[in-house]
């Protein structure tokens, strides 16, 4: 394989990673937004390819769905992402057929397989997202799709960097190679952590508790666990807003803080052995800086009652803090010592 195709390969990978961030925050907003039932019919939107806009098709709309009256403020959140996702669905097949097209002609060792479950995933993305709306929101289905998402974005993000040229070449590879069994730690706790982030949202029990650092004023409130975590509850008619008491809410909300100290002292021990390492320095600050924000934005959602741009922006900075931690794992387990490299460097000019 070319050096063209390689950057090329790199650049879809690229783009296609911007436009699943975009999907992903588009998602956060009509689910936040309360927009995940704006259009009660899939994939279209009360029939049409966008949405009914004239009164002539509002009308219409609402008699061929007479139990969901149109509501653009929620109709145009869920068919924007709708369209973003299906582009991306699009363009991850492209990269799909360019990445196989270009093993099979120049027989490179390419991310074949890589690619291929990316596009089994975003399909499975797609059953999920109909479902969400068929289903009626039903939080073991919204809690899928959002950890979909978040691995369809992560598993892009690793396609460019096992594409791009970011490799770390160090003096310290012992050091760096000893930290990683605590990075695949951390990496496993922040994906529990959002996958608690979606069962709060999906249940709505964001403001389950509305006082920080304490619950209700209490620092272990009353809590209904084996309600709020029942993987079997039976399906509808409509979980918008949401169907639990409020101490099953309660006890969700708890998991959610008490995942959040898991995952703060994990990436803190973390932060403090890889900061001995030389290379990954930089990386240390943007880490530490991520899940600082990411503290600021959680408590904020509960101190001032989840206001829709801190909702938001505290999903987008989950996102953000799951591709820093792709990233580490992916530069702690490809790091080469850069003595190596200079001893196998210094050979072949001798040789030559």
């Amino acid at each position: 394989m070319t050096k063209k195709d390689i950057v090329w390969g790199f650049r879809l990978a690229l783009i296609a990673t911007a436009l699943a961030s975009i999907v992903v925050v588009l998602g956060a907003f009509t689910r936040l937004a309360d927009a995940g039932l704006g259009c009660p019919d899939w994939p279209g939107c009360y029939g049409h390819l966008t949405w009914p806009t004239t009164a002539e098709h509002v009308e219409a709309a609402e008699a061929l769905f007479p139990e969901a009256p149109v509501e653009h403020d929620k109709t145009w959140p869920e068919m924007v992402h709708r369209h973003f996702a299906g582009t991306l669905g699009l363009l991850i097949l492209g990269v799909t057929i360019f990445t196989w097209r270009k093993a099979a002609t120049t027989g490179a060792a390419l991310p074949r397989w890589h690619t291929l479950g990316l596009l089994i995933l975003v399909i499975i993305q797609a059953a999920f997202g109909m479902w969400t709306v068929t289903l009626k929101l039903w939080p073991q289905v919204v809690t899928a799709h959002l950890l979909g998402g978040f691995a369809t974005l992560s598993m892009l993000w690793l396609l460019a960097q096992r594409l791009g040229p970011w490799h770390w070449q160090t003096d310290q590879l012992r050091m760096l190679t000893g930290l990683k069994p605590l990075v695949v730690l951390g990496l496993f706790f922040v994906i529990v952590q959002i996958a608690l982030g979606g069962w709060v949202s999906s249940n709505y029990a964001a403001l389950a508790c509305t006082d920080f650092p304490t619950c209700h004023g209490e620092w272990w409130p009353e809590m209904d666990v084996a309600r709020g975590f029942n993987l079997t509850q039976t399906i509808g008619p409509n979980y918008l807003g949401g169907l639990l008491e409020g101490d099953a809410r309660t006890a969700i909300h708890m998991a959610h803080r008490m995942g959040a100290i898991v995952v703060t002292v994990t990436l803190l021990l973390l932060l403090r052995r890889l900061f001995k390492v030389r290379v990954a320095r930089s990386m240390t600050f943007v880490l530490l800086g991520v899940l600082l924000l990411q503290i600021v934005l959680g408590i904020t959602n509960v101190l001032a009652h989840l206001p829709l741009a801190v909702a938001v922006a505290h999903n987008a900075v989950g996102a953000v803090l799951l591709l820093c931690m792709v990233t580490l794992t992916h530069r702690v387990f490809t790091a080469q010592s850069s003595t190596t490299i200079s001893n196998d460097t210094s050979n072949r000019v001798a040789a030559s």
